[in-house]
């Protein structure tokens, strides 16, 4: 029997694994890779608050994981991870339901040999009270269209009652200045103005009030002051209200209040600060995890309890270097730098090599200001730290996601997606309205 390889997770690194894995050891028959998610669709994660703004038209973006699978010579099975046995080397899945409740497929069990768990992360509210009841969070597509359609719901109220752009208004507080939530301020800014063009003008654009609430001292406190600073300053003159040093108390129906005393009025509230391990995580199975449910593994990125089972992407804590303290820090770079590194690593183990250790490359950040400017940096042996502001790094920007897309489809095919995109462009409108 083939080696057995099962992969729980479909996002960008277990998806790259899964297809890098299926183009090698299952196209030559060496091993059965399986990938494992409990939807049947993928769309890169920093994609969403596009999704959530409507700048970004979901169906054309999205990648169908049987079809992927197909191509790519692994098997793809649906389903929502809920249980492992190590002794018996199988992972469970819930059943699956239809919208009455139905149970479409029942609850089954997986077999392994080797187990890749890259089950991503979800956001991190801290505890704050009334956050879970009152936020949105953007850690999955689902969520991203609800937010996009509660925000259409706002327009259309008012386009029906302010035909004349008198009194429509309309508030949305943003807690987290990391990447996430800069990027949605900015987006956001963008989509009232594009709402406005479009004939929904019972909202003007400067009418949309946009508050980005950070508990640290900086917008993008993971970032130097160089691009932190020319951030800042464009969303202000966006105008976006940005508050530093501001972390919530709480969270009510009406708006956040800050633990100095201060109240943000806000009919959309967005956390987006932070992540933690899923809840299931925290200690399945007798793996080791840490204090925000990650499953701790070694620079080889097996568990430490368990070397059949490893563990990549966001849902790991892996040291940056051996003895660090510090992990690799939670990015697309480190999932797509491990997916490559894992797929070595899983053929070279097959053939009895002992398993690479990884050792986090920091290639730069990049922040786009939707398509107002982008700012990052870039960093490379030969080019040392490069600071990059507007076109050329909106251009770097994208290529992230073209590079992406090369990992999954190939090159030829990707030219392809690309060319689709300036096509559909001129015949598609620049927002989703519906």
């Amino acid at each position: 029997m083939a080696h057995r390889i099962l992969i729980v997770g479909g996002g960008a690194g277990g998806l790259e694994l899964a297809t890098r894995l299926g183009r090698t050891l299952g196209k030559q028959g060496k091993a059965t890779i399986t990938l494992v998610d409990k939807n049947l669709t993928h769309l890169w994660k920093p994609l969403l608050h596009e999704v959530a703004a409507g700048s970004l038209n979901t169906s054309e973006n999205e990648l169908n994981y049987v079809a992927q699978a197909k191509w790519n010579h692994f098997n793809f099975e649906i389903g929502t991870f809920c249980g492992l046995d190590r002794d018996a080397k199988q992972i469970q899945l819930a059943a699956i339901q239809n919208d009455k409740g139905e149970e479409v497929v029942p609850p089954r069990s997986l077999d392994y040999d080797t187990l890749v768990l890259a089950v991503g992360s979800r956001t991190n509210d801290f505890g704050t009270q009334g956050a879970a009841a009152h936020c949105i969070f953007l850690d999955n597509l689902q969520q991203a269209v609800n937010f996009h359609q509660m925000l259409l719901n706002h327009y259309l109220a008012a386009h029906s009652t302010h035909k004349e752009q008198t009194e429509g208004k309309i508030s949305v507080a943003i807690v987290g200045a990391g990447a996430t939530g800069v990027e949605l301020s900015a987006e956001l800014h963008h989509a009232a103005r594009e709402l406005a063009a479009y004939g929904l003008k019972g909202i003007r654009p400067e009418n949309m009030d946009i508050t980005l609430i950070e508990a640290g001292p900086k917008v993008l406190p993971a970032l130097g002051d160089r691009i932190s600073k020319p951030v800042h300053e464009t969303l202000e003159k966006l105008g976006v209200t940005v508050l530093t040093s501001a972390p919530v108390q709480e969270v009510t129906a009406e708006g956040m209040k800050i633990v100095d005393g201060r109240f943000i009025p806000a009919s959309l509230k967005v956390w987006a600060a932070g992540i933690r391990g899923h809840a299931q995580m925290k200690g399945i199975a007798g793996l080791e995890t840490n204090r925000i449910d990650q499953l701790i593994v070694r620079q080889t990125l097996q568990t430490t309890l368990d070397d059949n089972i490893f563990a990549f992407g966001d849902c790991a804590a892996c040291p940056l270097s051996e003895g660090n303290e510090r992990n690799v820090p939670p990015r697309a770079q480190a999932a797509h730098q491990q997916a490559s590194m894992l797929t070595k690593s899983l053929i070279g183990r097959l053939e009895g090599k002992p398993l690479l250790k990884y050792k986090y490359r920091d290639h730069g950040s990049l922040v786009s200001l939707s398509l107002f400017s982008a700012v990052g940096n870039l960093m490379g042996n030969l080019m040392g730290d490069v600071k990059l502001e507007g076109w050329l790094a909106r251009m770097f920007y994208i290529s992230l996601y073209r590079m992406h897309q090369v990992a999954l489809y190939g090159a030829f095919r990707t030219l392809l997606l690309v060319l689709s995109d300036r096509i559909g462009r001129s015949t598609e409108p620049r927002l989703k309205l519906h």
